[in-house]
């Protein structure tokens, strides 16, 4: 342990931010979460809570809006691993300065977890949260903060369940709604994979100042085929109703999820490109022996 790490959350209790904490702990780096007052005693954070004092996280009370409660957690760990929400994407700025400000920290992680922002281009209202996040890239850059940029794709937790079909909460069994023609390809990983890829990424020289781009061969899928995947499992045909790219834009304002799902399942944002090697690495094939969970692995559960 000694050698590995330490690690502080922001954010830590959020979709996402749980996984990742959980496999830093596993992983046996020291792990620190600066939470609220109010968070440690939250009802509906108890059992986040729980796990996190049984995996032996340490507790750093403090808040993204307080800077000096930010700089004293901050000096105490090498790296900083930020999973705010979207509502918070913007104050990032303040841990930024904190980070200039304590001067010991030798990676800075954003909290990105999703498409490449500077590769995928979604409208509105999707637009405006992608843009944040470009400026706060642009910001750690100009400060010269060390950094790595985690673009997992799609979180199989969110669009897999139900085949990013809406209402829904269970893969459908009768028909299906597929946008555009289908043939673009996604990305989708298990949400533990995605904390482990990106623990794996903090004391890897290949991953300084680069995006980690989590997109195993086995996950990567175009909507057509993950629908016939999905059919040959479950022994029959669905009804598949397309839906033109004219008709998904009349229906994105108002709707972030509709507008990510036109940036990827009609225009291919996270398929589309190749991955330079100046700026950015593919994590299956950094870390082979990691064992993921395939798109074919993950629907066994729903058969």
């Amino acid at each position: 342990m000694a050698d590995k790490s330490k690690i502080l959350f922001i954010g830590g209790t959020g979709y996402i931010g749980k996984f990742i904490v959980e496999a830093s702990a596993k992983a046996g780096h020291p792990t620190f979460a600066l939470l609220r007052d109010s968070t440690l005693s939250n009802p509906h954070r108890f059992s986040i809570i729980t796990t996190f004092k049984n995996l032996g996280v340490q507790f750093l009370i403090g808040d993204l809006h307080d800077h000096q409660s930010l700089v004293n957690a901050i000096k105490q760990v090498d790296v900083v691993i930020s999973t705010v929400g979207h509502a918070l994407l913007p104050d990032q700025v303040k841990i930024i300065a904190a980070i200039k400000e304590a001067g010991n920290v030798k990676r800075f992680f954003p909290s990105e977890f999703g498409n490449d922002v500077d590769r995928v281009h979604p409208v509105e209202p999707a637009k405006t949260s992608y843009d944040t996040k470009v400026k706060i890239r642009r910001a750690v850059e100009g400060e010269g903060i060390p950094y790595t940029y985690v673009s997992c794709n799609f979180f199989a937790g969110y669009f897999l369940y139900n085949l990013a079909q809406p209402e829904i909460t269970a893969p459908p069994r009768d028909k299906v709604v597929i946008l555009g023609d289908g043939n673009a390809k996604a990305i989708f990983n298990e949400e533990n994979d995605i904390g482990t890829y990106t623990i794996r990424a903090v004391d890897d020289p290949r991953t300084l100042n680069k995006t980690l781009y989590i997109s195993p061969p086995q996950n990567i899928i175009s909507f057509n085929d993950l629908v016939s995947l999905w059919e040959k499992k479950m022994g029959k045909t669905l009804e598949r109703k397309y839906i033109p790219e004219e008709q998904v834009l009349k229906n994105t304002p108002g709707n972030v999820m509709l507008a990510l799902e036109h940036a990827v399942f009609v225009k291919g944002g996270q398929t589309n490109f190749e991955i330079e090697p100046s700026l950015g690495v593919e994590a299956s094939e950094l870390y082979p022996n990691v064992k993921y969970t395939s798109v074919d692995e993950y629907l066994n559960q729903f058969v």
